[in-house]
């Protein structure tokens, strides 16, 4: 489900402190010569970590013309969930994804009045979508006046088909060709200054499993995939390390990712007791009540955690004009 709007503006005031976890790879060849897996020194997880139960529920961002994107993402297969506009303080969100919001990951858009226009920056590098034909997504996206960056064909170095796509604000979208599958919108994929160390973050405080790892040498750079369930089935989180490049410009476009926990007292004491940084204590968000905490992971990355029962309370309570009669 979508973080609350006032949530998201309550957001932007954080601070952007982070813990620096330990030293980031200098050599191109560190991450090659060792394997990619947890810390063997980390303590084992916490028995909140264990009996919680996490899911990736939406990617938060801000584009520059609302009707461009919704039109853009339909193109590529997704569904207008619902859509809400805010004129006391001047915003407009839309949610879109390939299935409810409350068992599918979820893109909630942000559109700010007046604002035409956004820096992306390094950090960020691209949405994935997966696709049972990504040759045909690529000319209906030609066909509806959308931008192909690169076209059709199989990956550098391996045979999957992929292709990648911009949308109107400039956002990536890489179209990966996979059998059909229960969540299409299947990939965050963010850059990192050291990969060991963001996937000790992920893994040891934010409970995530480590799925693959892929070194390309001759392109130097590494990906590692992360999540809470089978990559097939679930949207994970791709962290790529460029060797040699330590720190990314975040830009003011990408905002965060939500993460549902059954319990957001207890996930903030067990990220703090992992080494994690807190960036918005827990608590009810006022005026709304939903329950939420930040925390801000080594390259600065937000993720947000929401009560599990208060999001979906949230989407019983959606006013019926916010949800669109027709897809």
């Amino acid at each position: 489900m979508s973080l609350p709007i006032r949530a998201m503006r309550l957001a932007k005031n954080l601070s952007q402190d982070y813990a620096r976890f330990a030293r980031p790879f200098t050599h191109h060849r560190a991450v090659s010569r060792r394997r990619l897996t947890t810390m063997a020194s980390a303590e084992p997880a916490s028995e909140w970590l264990q009996q919680d139960s996490r899911r990736m529920l939406h990617a938060v961002y801000r584009v520059g013309d609302m009707q461009k994107h919704i039109d853009f993402y339909k193109l590529l297969g997704m569904k207008l969930l619902r859509q809400r506009d805010i004129p006391d303080d001047k915003y407009t969100n839309a949610f879109l994804g390939f299935g409810p919001e409350d068992t599918n990951f979820a893109i909630e858009l942000t559109y700010n009045y007046g604002v035409d226009s956004y820096d992306i920056g390094e950090g960020f590098g691209h949405f994935g979508v997966a696709l049972p034909d990504v040759a045909a997504a690529v000319e209906k996206i030609k066909a509806g006046g959308g931008t192909i960056t690169r076209e059709a064909g199989p990956v550098k170095g391996g045979s999957t088909v992929i292709a990648f796509a911009k949308d109107p604000t400039g956002y990536m979208w890489e179209l990966i060709q996979r059998p059909q599958t229960k969540e299409p919108l299947c990939q965050v994929m963010l850059r990192v200054g050291d990969l060991q160390r963001s996937i000790d973050y992920f893994t040891n405080v934010m409970g995530m499993k480590l799925l693959r790892t892929r070194d390309v040498p001759d392109h130097k750079y590494t990906l590692a995939f992360l999540g809470y369930g089978p990559e097939e089935d679930n949207c994970v989180l791709e962290l790529t390390y460029n060797y040699g490049k330590t720190e990314y410009a975040k830009g003011n476009g990408y905002a965060q990712v939500a993460l549902s926990t059954r319990d957001v007292y207890k996930t903030a004491e067990q990220i703090r007791a992992a080494g994690g940084t807190i960036s918005r204590e827990p608590g009810p968000v006022p005026g709304i009540g939903t329950k939420v905490m930040a925390t801000m992971d080594p390259d600065g990355y937000k993720w947000v955690f929401v009560d599990e029962d208060d999001f979906n309370k949230e989407l019983e309570e959606v006013p019926k004009e916010e949800v669109p009669e027709q897809q």
